[in-house]
């Protein structure tokens, strides 16, 4: 099978499934389906590098939300998904401060994912820290965005990791935009992992990772597919039309193209709040939908 180019694990799962047959089963790669206020859950868990390297994923933790419900502005769709994305990413996080890094840049529209869900994050490290007697029970919470190399002359990595450095925080949560295979997932999907980032992989510009190994403390990454590559895309079409699909190799003018939906700018807008508010839920469970709504607006 053509390769098809995706960062989400459930569809480098189904993928590595196409290839070796639907019934074949992958040790090492375990799936399992849930539901979760009312949208679908997918958590895939990779266990040993062996596994990994089959489906191009480092060992550890998958979890995929189909926010299908958002977009098409189901009742009270929007408390849902964030409480959603909160009781899935909560457990995974330890305890203290946490430093979150909104990665991507805000001048190119499918890729303002992490800066805007940053503009939506509680950010709570000064004021635990100026005034505990009134926000002692909230957890420390900073954040950044550090732009983008051709910006600001800074690997998003460099920048991530003086931080680190300086705020010692217990973990580090990276948002950015993600590539898909399909296009029935883009602005749909949420993907949260407890295996870091690598920034730019999506579009095939591949930066220094963001992970525990480089920053020496536990990293977990939160993204959205805003872009399908243009060979991907045609390959799925052709098949799609019963059309013998060719090698990747033969659509090499597809592979610098990337498509995203039409009104992504706000999807984008939407999508990113959703995270902000889902982020801030997890890191502090004590407040409500409705708490964040009067703290951040």
């Amino acid at each position: 099978m053509a390769q098809r180019r995706t960062d989400l694990a459930v569809e480098a799962h189904q993928l590595w499934r196409e290839g070796a047959g639907e019934a074949a089963s992958l040790p090492g790669v375990r799936s399992e389906e849930a539901e979760r206020e009312g949208f679908a859950v997918t958590t895939v868990t990779v266990t040993d590098e062996k596994a990994g390297e089959a489906i191009g994923k480092a060992p550890g933790v998958y979890i995929t939300l189909e926010l299908e419900g958002l977009l098409r502005r189901e009742e009270d769709a929007f408390r849902r998904a964030v409480r959603a994305i909160a009781d899935e990413l909560s457990p995974l996080l330890p305890d203290g401060p946490a430093l979150a890094a909104g990665l991507g840049n805000r001048a190119v529209t499918p890729d303002v994912i992490g800066p805007l869900a940053v503009d939506h994050l509680l950010v709570t490290r000064h004021l635990v820290e100026r005034a505990p007697e009134h926000f002692s029970r909230l957890r420390p919470v900073a954040a950044v965005s550090p732009g983008v190399l051709a910006s600001t002359g800074v690997e998003s990595a460099a920048a991530v990791s003086a931080l680190v450095k300086e705020l010692r925080p217990a973990c580090v949560i990276v948002i950015d935009a993600l590539a898909a295979r399909s296009l029935e997932r883009l602005c749909r999907t949420v993907q949260l992992s407890d295996t870091g980032i690598v920034p730019g992989s999506g579009v095939g510009n591949h930066r220094q990772a963001l992970d525990r190994d480089t920053l020496g403390v536990p990293v977990f990454s939160v993204g959205v597919p805003t872009v399908v590559d243009g060979a991907t895309l045609a390959l799925d079409l052709l098949e799609g039309a019963g059309i013998r699909a060719p090698d990747r190799d033969a659509l090499k003018g597809g592979v610098d193209l990337f498509v995203t939906p039409r009104d992504i700018d706000s999807r984008a807008a939407e999508l990113s709040k959703a995270l902000g508010y889902g982020l801030s839920l997890a890191l502090n469970p004590s407040l409500s939908v409705e708490d964040l709504t009067m703290l951040l607006e």
